[in-house]
């Protein structure tokens, strides 16, 4: 990240939040979670005892996150499950940025 701006780090750090927030409305409306997307910390446990979701939710949140964000996860990767800021580590990754704005396109 050497030789960015300000406004460049500005800019990444706007993007990496919207992201995350779109991470987390995608799972409390998927999901049908009776939390508000806004409660949902970043480093919240999505299993167990965290957002209480268990293994039959993992299929599901695959399938969204590939039909909203183009990125393809298998379900036997545990580690991306872990958080919301996992799951957007995982996203940024695949695409080789921060996606902006609407779907995979």
């Amino acid at each position: 990240m050497t030789g960015m701006t300000y406004d460049d780090l500005l800019a990444r750090a706007t993007a990496r939040t919207a992201l995350n927030h779109r991470l987390k409305v995608l799972l409390a409306e998927g999901l049908g979670l009776t939390v508000r997307p806004d409660l949902i910390g970043d480093d919240q446990p999505l299993f167990g005892r965290g957002l209480g979701l268990d293994s039959l939710d993992t299929l599901e949140i695959v399938v969204m996150i590939e039909e909203d964000l183009g990125v393809g996860i298998t379900d036997d990767e545990r580690e991306v499950f872990g958080s919301i800021n996992k799951l957007a580590d995982c996203v940024i990754a695949r695409r080789g940025g921060i996606p902006l704005g609407g779907s995979a396109a």
